[in-house]
């Protein structure tokens, strides 16, 4: 394949006003949607040079990426274009900006803003277009076409409805708000974990929890390393009633010694009041392979 590449650059090298074009004949168009819970992707394969996917994580709006088998076009940048096609006369094309070409397979990744307005144009008959100039091989352009899109679009909506609420990045870290002074969690607070009890659920490897309570310093500093402790404690509960064994809770409290902010009013006071939620992979820890009937040196006291 790369020879046949190679083949085609070199007879277009000297015909700089044409454009080397990439695309699938129009007879072989297909549009592939994959994806779980934690990703969409909507694909159409482009005969001799790689793909152009819609991809939309859990928690995000969908971007485009235009992956390559090989380095076809060179670094530098590239002008993304919703073309009009040549049957609907009239109407120009809409020039979507610049995006970065780089190295590897994933040539680039599209801002939001850009694959939302690819998918418009799909919608209405319009073409995704790549459009690269090269000092050395002139001017190359990668096409997408809209043929069979609004079945395959309609079977990546059905995908997207099924992702969970966030993704790994967005749901690792939370702080959970005790702004009442209290110790009970409110319905915000319960909203929150919730969707950190279902990512867990779907994504095993996620399977340690860190709490931090923390207090703000209205009390004395007993009082306030209690009080951050019962509020860890409500959210340890919390996952435990959801199903989270307790030996994959850390829980560790620190009153006021760790503020988010000075404690210099009300709100900010409010704000201190939390416990900290960390998600985590821990890896499982090794088997004892030592042989039958000796001693780990580890466990003699």
């Amino acid at each position: 394949m790369r020879q046949r590449y190679l083949a085609l650059l070199s007879m277009f090298a000297s015909l700089p006003a044409m454009a080397l074009t990439f695309q699938t004949r129009l007879e072989n168009i297909e549009w592939k949607v994959e994806g779980d819970k934690f990703e969409c992707r909507l694909i159409q394969p482009i005969t001799d040079f790689g793909s152009g996917v819609f991809v939309r994580r859990a928690g995000e709006q969908a971007i485009f990426r235009l992956n390559a088998f090989n380095a076809m076009l060179g670094e530098g940048s590239a002008t993304l274009l919703a073309a009009a096609a040549p049957w609907q006369p009239g109407r120009g094309d809409i020039n979507l900006g610049s995006v970065r070409i780089g190295r590897g397979q994933v040539l680039f990744n599209s801002s939001q803003a850009q694959a939302a307005s690819l998918v418009r144009g799909l919608l209405e008959g319009r073409t995704p277009l790549v459009r690269h100039y090269s000092s050395t091989s002139g001017t190359s352009e990668v096409r997408l076409l809209p043929v069979k899109f609004r079945q395959a679009y309609s079977d990546y909506e059905a995908c997207t409805t099924k992702l969970l609420p966030k993704n790994f990045e967005q749901v690792r870290q939370s702080q959970i708000g005790f702004p009442g002074g209290g110790i009970d969690l409110d319905n915000q607070a319960r909203a929150n974990l919730q969707v950190m009890v279902e990512y867990m659920k779907a994504d095993p490897s996620v399977n340690h929890i860190t709490l931090d309570g923390h207090s703000d310093n209205s009390g004395n500093r007993l009082t306030n390393r209690d009080l951050s402790r019962r509020r860890a404690l409500a959210v340890m509960d919390f996952f435990k009633e959801n199903g989270i064994q307790e030996s994959q809770i850390t829980l560790r409290f620190h009153g006021e010694q760790y503020p988010l902010v000075r404690n210099s009013n009300a709100a900010n006071r409010a704000k201190n009041r939390r416990v900290s939620v960390r998600l985590e992979r821990v890896p499982a820890p090794e088997k004892n392979t030592s042989p039958v009937g000796t001693t780990n040196p580890a466990s003699v006291s």
